[in-house]
């Protein structure tokens, strides 16, 4: 092992053990030395990551548990899929959760060990331990934060689906045999039948598509989102989220292999990706919590990655390598984004509720006490989101677009039909994302109603520095994450799976193109060189204020004389065009409650409540937890606490497991 490898490798042990460490110290101290330790480990975690990819991968580890040895060995993919995560990473577990309350640094250890165990791990039993320790380290971070019988509810409904995309890939490794070293599952798909082999397929993107909130499993993120702190959010939504879409596309494009019915599984994916990401903006632009409308959002940029990787797929199965190549590292280079941008306005999400006293979006003068800081960080990460330039997602979903418009090169009219309607749902996607981000920043932080914010702020007066540079700082990595990618994005070429050369065709000098600069090409580098010139039409305008006069009017409303706040636009107002427009989605209900004093003339008090219907609720989980309920019931005469009773199922248990010992022999 060489020097670079075997600093990688010593740098990712010693993270592990600082979250071991902050582990053990949550649960028997409780001080401020568990986030101190959970941010150490991520700045060793960054270091190893570092000194990994200039060769490619941080080497391999083996260690020998009886006779099966466990494998660490990160490769490229996952050693860029990390890194950036790990920034937002680094300040929100310095940030901490709700109120510092004990046990969620130990969810966070939990969290941040099993995505190292996922980024690493190359054997079916370790993975799905690592899988299993990742997912109850998000649990315990959310009821750590918030503790009540609806967080309950919200986090139960989350274990459950998880539950399923874990008996998913529990049923995904043992159909793959007894050989349980990844090295091996390519040889083992590529000699089955075409409905085992798609079966597979399925089970991969059901146990990895639950974590990313593929459609249906994306509705239990509002609620368990909604239930955390920011801090949680930002490592949910980035170093857990990317693990999760390298697991997959680690599955789909190495050991998959390029089958006779691959365009067909690709069409799959790209439809699940892009209905996810459709789905996910629509419900996310009506919310009015920050942490829901980031949870939806977190889903929809997993959709656009996945849809990436169903476009890999499909060039693949078309025998265009380069293409496919050239989609997989877009998916990558976008939640490499999307963990940046979406950490700052978590931290951002934290900040205004330490002012204001909640989560809501409201109008309540939140940049008047950190207008630099947190403005500025702010509105960097919600460009990125809506895809503006000269940020990350612009530069992203820029390359998804290009590589979407390379359908001409295939044969296949189906093939070629479903990319075309990728590209236009990934507009759509792209235009409500807009609107989206527009509704966060304009009426959670830019509303000037200072009045009315008093009676509602209820903690700080001020904001910290930790948490004004933490957003700046996270969000100012964004525009860098773009304007840097000229110089970085050819060292991504061990990770260009299939086609390992693809990364160093997607530049061409300080332009980035996708494959070819006579087919497109943008320069954000440049962009960001020329942007100061737009400056001159503002500074005309203060220069012209000096000559003109400005004149000031009240606000009006509607020839009514209210008060200013009264006419401020709430986040509910701000969607109600959309709502009526998609309202066949939405299924919208309204509740109006009347309180009178005395007789039912005077009212007292008026409440107004609105929610929208998920989709899938009705149609998939309620009819699912009422089987399981009457199932229940019927079953409920086993539980009748007589000790023959149980002793005979304990019998007919060790029958039925002699009986299959013995007519049943596994394939040698």
């Amino acid at each position: 092992m060489n020097t670079p490898d075997a600093i990688a490798l010593a740098a990712f042990g010693l993270a592990a053990l600082a979250w071991v460490l902050a582990l053990l110290a949550d649960l028997f101290m409780g001080t401020a030395l568990p986030r101190l330790l959970l941010a150490l480990g991520c700045v060793l975690a960054a270091v190893g990551a570092l000194w990994g990819l200039p060769g490619g991968s941080a080497g391999q580890a083996v260690l020998r548990l009886g006779d099966a040895p466990v494998i660490f060995h990160p490769d490229a993919a996952a050693l860029w899929l990390m890194l950036p995560a790990l920034l937002p990473a680094f300040f929100a577990t310095l940030r901490g959760g709700a109120k510092h309350t004990r046990g969620w640094a130990a969810g966070a250890a939990l969290s941040l060990l099993g995505a190292l165990g996922v980024y690493g791990l190359q054997d079916g039993a370790s993975f799905l331990i690592a899988w299993e320790v990742m997912g109850f380290g998000g649990a315990l971070m959310l009821l750590a934060d918030h503790r009540s019988v609806q967080a309950g509810h919200d986090n139960l409904f989350m274990l459950a689906l998880l539950e399923v995309g874990g008996v998913a890939l529990l049923l995904a490794v043992l159909m793959l045999g007894q050989s349980l070293a990844f090295g091996t599952y390519a040889l083992q798909w590529t000699g089955w039948g075409v409905a085992p082999a798609f079966f597979l397929g399925l089970l991969w993107l059901v146990g990895f598509g639950a974590k990313l909130g593929l459609l249906p499993f994306y509705e239990w993120y509002p609620g368990a989102y909604g239930s955390g702190s920011g801090s949680t959010g930002a490592l949910m939504s980035g170093i857990v989220l990317n693990a999760a879409y390298f697991a997959l596309g680690r599955a789909l494009l190495q050991w998959m292999g390029n089958p006779p019915w691959l365009a067909g599984f690709g069409v799959v994916v790209l439809a699940a990706g892009m209905f996810t990401a459709i789905l996910a903006i629509l419900y996310a632009f009506q919310q009015s919590d920050w942490r829901r409308l980031l949870a939806f959002s977190s889903a929809e940029n997993a959709g656009v990655a996945v849809t990436a990787l169903g476009a890999a797929l499909i060039f693949r199965a078309g025998g265009q390598d380069m293409l496919s190549a050239l989609a997989w590292t877009v998916g990558m280079l976008h939640l490499m984004g999307h963990s940046l941008a979406k950490g700052s306005l978590f931290l951002t999400a934290d900040s205004a509720a330490a002012l204001q006293g909640n989560h809501h979006l409201r109008q309540n003068a939140i940049l008047r006490h950190a207008p630099l800081t947190l403005g500025l960080g702010a509105v960097f990460a919600a460009m990125s989101l809506a895809a503006m330039p000269p940020t990350a997602g612009f530069v992203s979903e820029w390359y998804l677009f290009q590589a979407l418009f390379h359908d001409f090169t295939l044969k296949g009219d189906g093939s070629r039909i479903a990319l075309a309607l990728a590209g236009a749902g990934l507009a759509l996607t792209t235009a409500i994302a807009l609107a989206t981000m527009v509704k966060l920043f304009g009426v959670g932080l830019l509303g000037q109603n200072e009045e009315h914010s008093a009676q509602h702020r209820k903690h700080q007066t001020e904001l910290t520095a930790l948490q004004r540079f933490s957003v700046l700082i996270t969000g100012l990595a964004a525009p860098v994450f773009a304007v840097t990618l000229v110089w970085w994005l050819p060292l991504m070429q061990q990770a260009a799976w299939p086609a390992v050369n693809a990364a160093r065709q997607m530049t061409h000098g300080w332009l980035l193109v996708p494959l070819s600069a006579g087919f497109a090409f943008i320069s954000p580098a440049m962009l960001v060189m020329a942007v100061p010139l737009l400056a001159l039409l503002p500074l005309w305008l203060v220069w012209g204020r000096r000559r003109f006069a400005v004149r000031r009017a009240p606000l009006w409303c509607g020839g009514e004389d209210y008060a200013a706040h009264a006419g401020a636009t709430t986040a509910l107002s701000f969607s109600n065009a959309m709502r009526v427009f998609y309202n066949f989605v939405y299924r919208p209900h309204n509740a109006v409650a009347r309180q009178f004093e005395g007789k039912p003339y005077f009212l007292k008090e008026l409440q107004f409540s609105y929610s929208q219907a998920p989709v899938f609720g009705a149609l998939l989980f309620t009819p699912a937890v009422r089987t399981v309920h009457g199932l229940a019931r019927k079953l409920r005469f086993l539980q009748n606490g007589l000790m023959n009773a149980y002793l005979a199922y304990i019998g007919i248990l060790l029958v039925l497991v002699f009986g299959l010992v013995l007519v049943w022999a596994p394939p040698t």
